[in-house]
């Protein structure tokens, strides 16, 4: 068997769907041959889409060998459905959450259920493929395989290191607080402006919200476009990962209230993120639903868990096939404010005096969550079911 894998999610660009399609490739490329056409961010990612029926054409023709196309997300397999010229070939696609749920008429009548034409589909979580089969994909095509993290992520950083850095870079004396950390760009399912407005406000003092992740340059033009009908606005923002809850949290955020209580951070590098969660008190993914949207898998909170974070997320999409409670972290009913208030006021002790075993969340993160063991699974599919 050879495979030839399709992403137009992969490094240099850093992101979840980045890092599965890399680690993917890479991992079956220890135990088949593998070919593997991808963008890299070098020219139009437009240009890209528009020469890839050629260039898998081209591809297939210079490597006869290969039986098996995987697309790495839903938005690559969706482009490919018109392609010719490789119909021998099987094909399989990996799914993710979003590329399920998406809430456009054409996308949901007309081209998910053209995925029935493949021969396997992964799911990244269980909510995920309950996505897939209840929008009439058939279930004896969806497997569930879980993302992996990499088990060699954290970091040594002392507190006091971290207090330091912070004080230099934002001017802000963190010394006797509590950090509660956030991660992401702020799309509304991660329920950022939600958790600031309805949590935050009754947290005791000693806690400040820190907010990672990136940070939008206003325009005209983003103006323009928050003044668009909804209905036409969110199935962009959404295709675009557009930053839609950002102008909610921004607002909140300057309140005389909320300001003394969060302070955002921006895009850091992955070394000053690993250094704040591994001493942070806790890590927080306080998602809310959002119709047409779905947290398909929460890589980012194992990414916490291996730096030593406590970790506290809504029972919401995927993120409850990353979290197991009692094994590596807590979940809450999403959108109640009320629970969120009391675990974090009445339970979260101060890291120095917390009963957390991180050591024992990240043992049973790294066995049950490696990148190794999801390619062993994929492995396993591709060579069990695609005769």
């Amino acid at each position: 068997m050879e495979i030839l894998f399709i992403s137009h999610k992969y490094p240099p660009s850093i992101g979840g769907m980045e890092k599965q399609s890399f680690e993917l490739i890479n991992g079956i490329a220890g135990h088949l041959p593998v070919h593997r056409i991808v963008y890299e961010g070098k020219g139009s990612r437009i240009r890209f889409f528009l020469r890839l029926n050629r260039s898998i054409r081209q591809y297939c023709k210079a490597h006869p060998g290969i039986s098996v196309i995987h697309f790495n997300d839903g938005l690559m397999a969706a482009w490919c459905l018109l392609h010719k010229g490789y119909g021998q070939l099987k094909k399989t696609v990996t799914l993710h959450g979003l590329d399920v749920v998406y809430p456009n008429f054409i996308y949901q009548r007309f081209i998910l259920p053209a995925f029935n034409r493949m021969d396997l589909i992964f799911a990244v979580s269980e909510a995920t493929a309950e996505a897939c089969i209840q929008r009439k994909i058939k279930k004896e095509k969806v497997v569930v395989v879980n993302n992996g993290v990499d088990p060699r992520i954290g970091s040594s950083a002392s507190r006091e290191q971290v207090n330091a850095s912070i004080l230099e870079k934002y001017h802000t004396d963190v010394k006797d607080r509590r950090l509660l950390v956030v991660m992401g760009r702020p799309v509304k399912r991660k329920g950022f402006s939600w958790f600031i407005k309805n949590v935050l406000p009754d947290l005791h003092d000693d806690f400040i919200l820190l907010i990672i992740g990136p940070l939008s340059k206003k325009n005209k033009s983003k103006r323009l476009f928050r003044l668009l009908p909804q209905l036409i606005r969110t199935p962009i923002e959404l295709f675009l990962g557009a930053p839609s809850d950002e102008a909610a949290m921004e607002k909140l955020i300057v309140s005389p209230e909320i300001s003394p209580k969060v302070m955002r951070m921006g895009k850091l590098p992955f070394e000053e993120i690993t250094d704040i969660l591994s001493v942070a008190d806790a890590f927080l993914m306080p998602n809310i639903p959002i119709k047409g949207d779905m947290e398909g898998f929460g890589l980012v909170c194992l990414e916490a868990v291996m730096c030593g974070a406590n970790v506290y997320a809504a029972s919401s999409g995927g993120i409850t096939d990353a979290i197991r409670p009692g094994k590596n972290g807590t979940l809450l009913r999403p959108g109640d404010p009320q629970a969120w208030i009391q675990v974090i006021n009445n339970e979260l002790e101060p890291r120095q005096h917390s009963s957390y075993d991180a050591q024992a969340a990240i043992d049973f993160t790294s066995t049950c969550f490696s990148w190794e063991k999801m390619t062993k699974e994929y492995l396993w599919h591709f060579r069990q079911q695609l005769p």
